[in-house]
């Protein structure tokens, strides 16, 4: 029976065969890859993936990436190409071909259709005298010195090898073309990145009747109860020109609990906030974010560009909306 020991000493052999494998590619980085991405880079079309077995699920995840980071991609099934999908490949796209061995036959089988087609064909394998090497316009070099699997026949080193060189494609790719955050946020509108990197005040914030507003002639108690019943914690407090003049907020109630200020007639101008800090509707809500972690606020009042306040919200609409 397997002890823990063994279980433990197996993995940290596989996780140690994988790390020299990835290091092992570092040569590999050479013209060829330039060539690769440099083909790929003035394609007209897009980046069509495809590869058989282990190769054809580490395709997919790097058509995945290729297309996520600004690089038009998708996988084709090999075996499908052959029944109808080679419909999808045109001219104008790069076939990138995955086989470790390089002679996978249902790859080959559509090398000769690809080549009347008209695409470039770029080989990504571990032997650059294979069949697939040689039909390919660029060959991009996965060779490991072995396989993790201890009996040298489950694709392990190889695949991480594989995915590895991907990332170095697509990546190397993404800085070309100058792909930016922005970018990257309109391919991933759905997700918590998506709303970190798109989701502006305007789509969060409070406005209109939901907006804690006073007149800084208002007393107090008017404030609070403004307070409470928008329930953000704070108020705004505008002159008769609807301009911002202070923020009231929880915890300036606080501080003037311990004060003589008589909270029923006193006036909210008198232990306001002067000059709060304030942020633009279309700010985006992670910068929001770090601004009030950076002055240490719980919440914030929107102005216009006349110093109007147009909308309001906390720390709490944040989190509601899955921006942290």
């Amino acid at each position: 029976m397997t002890s823990h020991q063994q279980f433990k000493a197996l993995a940290k052999q596989v996780i140690d065969i994988e790390q020299q494998a990835v290091a092992n590619l570092e040569q590999y980085i050479d013209d060829d890859f330039a060539s690769a991405c440099q083909m790929i880079y003035s394609a007209q079309g897009r980046v069509i993936v495809i590869g058989m077995g282990k190769s054809g699920h580490i395709g997919g995840k790097i058509a995945a990436t290729f297309a996520s980071t600004g690089t038009p991609a998708f996988f084709v099934h090999p075996g499908e190409a052959s029944h109808g999908d080679l419909g999808m490949i045109t001219s104008e796209d790069v076939v990138l071909a995955i086989s470790n061995s390089g002679r996978t036959n249902e790859v080959l089988a559509i090398m000769p259709v690809l080549k009347r087609i008209g695409c470039q064909i770029i080989a990504m394998t571990s032997d650059r005298s294979s069949t697939l090497s040689m039909l390919a316009d660029v060959h991009v070099c996965i060779n490991v010195p072995k396989e993790a699997c201890p009996l040298g026949l489950a694709p392990t080193s190889s695949t991480t090898a594989t995915l590895v060189m991907g990332d170095a494609l697509a990546v190397a790719l993404l800085n070309a073309k100058g792909f930016s955050a922005d970018d990257f946020a309109l391919s991933h509108p759905g997700g918590s990145l998506g709303k970190r990197l798109l989701l502006r005040l305007v789509d969060i914030m409070h406005s209109k009747d939901r907006l804690p507003v006073v007149s800084q002639d208002a007393s107090i108690k008017d404030a609070l109860l403004e307070m409470s019943a928008k329930g953000l914690g704070m108020t705004a407090v505008v002159n008769g020109e609807n301009t911002l003049t202070g923020l009231f907020t929880d915890g300036d109630l606080r501080r003037i609990l311990d004060s003589e200020v008589n909270i029923r007639t006193g006036k909210i101008s008198q232990v306001m906030t002067k000059h709060p800090i304030v942020a633009q509707a279309d700010m985006l809500a992670a910068q929001a974010l770090k601004l009030m972690e950076d002055k240490s606020i719980n919440g914030l009042i929107i102005v216009d560009d006349h110093h109007t306040p147009v909308g309001a919200m906390n720390m709490h609409d944040i989190l509601k909306a899955g921006v942290l």
